[in-house]
């Protein structure tokens, strides 16, 4: 009996040692060491991923009756004097960084989105807006799945290339992620990255 259950527990810890093992040799393969060459397209898609994550996940955070919300005078000190004219809701934030994926992306390989970005302001639910914006970044990795080595550096528009207009895509997302910040702690909402708790409201 005692043999018996030994044998199981080496058999149990041999089992563990194996996928260990397998789940590191699967790491490492999908993980390029330092000094590897990387194609541009992975390198730029990779890139992407940060920032698409990080806003993917904030826009989902983000209650739907709180999607009509916008910056106003009520949420600062009384007496800064600022103009909130034309200030954008957080629904039409989100749909701007569509739009804008949507037009900057078409400019990597000349490939054109399945959807007209000019209509996108139209989309007014959470779940509808949610969808355009992960659209946006799926057409997005589509067209900077074209980038090769030898494409990468070919002029899209004066100096800019066809990898700096991917970069440019991410630049941009990640500008607009910033504000999308500011609405989520102006609603005492942390941002899902954060990890911390929003400030107390004043």
């Amino acid at each position: 009996m005692k043999v018996a259950k030994q044998i199981i527990v080496a058999v149990f810890l041999a089992c563990i040692s194996t996928a260990t093992t397998v789940a590191h040799a699967q790491q490492s393969a999908s993980k390029p060491t330092p000094g590897t060459l990387v194609s541009p397209a992975e390198a730029l898609n990779a890139l992407m991923d940060m920032t698409e994550s990080q806003m993917i996940s904030l826009v989902k955070s983000f209650p739907a009756d709180k999607y009509g919300f916008a910056p106003g005078p009520a949420i600062f000190a009384p007496n800064q004097k600022t103009d909130y004219a034309g200030v954008r809701t957080f629904g039409a934030l989100v749909l701007h960084v569509a739009q804008a994926n949507y037009i900057l992306g078409s400019r990597v390989s000349g490939l054109k989105p399945d959807v007209d970005p000019a209509k996108l302001p139209r989309l007014s639910s959470k779940d509808e807006i949610v969808a355009a914006l992960e659209a946006s970044f799926a057409f997005d990795h589509k067209v900077i799945g074209t980038i090769t080595a030898a494409n990468a550096f070919e002029s899209t528009s004066g100096s800019f290339t066809r990898a700096t207009q991917a970069a440019f895509i991410v630049v941009h997302a990640s500008d607009e992620y910033g504000q999308m910040v500011e609405y989520l702690r102006m609603n005492g909402i942390a941002p899902p990255s954060s990890g911390a708790p929003a400030p107390p409201r004043q």
